[in-house]
């Protein structure tokens, strides 16, 4: 009889801790997630910026083409460090958005130190929005994978 209980008593823990268990989703590659700073979701926080149209009008062609080139030389120069996840502007809208950067960083007070650096941002040409946002960890690999379809820099 003791021999029962103690099987019994055995069945039910080992039960138990299968349940206990994590959840552990197939194709998990925990070396990737710790790399790229992910949850246990899977995802990171980031902060988004839009750029909005600014108060500055500059006229000068020469002035505007030289902040649009400092613009893109800084976009280059973040992205190559790691800083900038994905830069991009926006078609024509009725919102005066014109451009989206998100940041591979959680802080918003960091992330404005880094648009600080923006030729264009400096000027007047536009203003900055900071959203913070939680998005796959995975979105700091598109910096390696543009590299390989990118035919011609700017």
């Amino acid at each position: 009889m003791l021999l029962r209980i103690i099987y019994f008593i055995t069945l039910v823990f080992t039960s138990f801790a299968g349940f206990a268990q994590e959840n552990t989703k197939p194709g998990y590659d925990a070396a990737l997630a710790k790399k790229l700073g992910a949850d246990a979701y899977g995802m990171k926080q980031y902060v988004m910026v839009i750029l909005v149209t600014g108060k500055a009008a500059i006229e000068d062609k020469a002035l505007k083409d030289s902040l649009f080139a400092g613009h893109m030389k800084n976009i280059g120069r973040l992205a190559k460090e790691g800083k900038l996840v994905v830069a991009g502007p926006y078609g024509k809208n009725d919102l005066n958005y014109r451009g989206v950067f998100v940041f591979n960083t959680a802080s918003v007070e960091e992330t404005k130190a880094m648009v600080g650096t923006d030729p264009a941002v400096l000027a007047g040409i536009f203003d900055a929005i900071y959203i913070p946002w939680y998005c796959t960890a995975g979105l700091v690999e598109v910096n390696g994978i543009h590299e390989k379809v990118q035919k011609t820099s700017f």
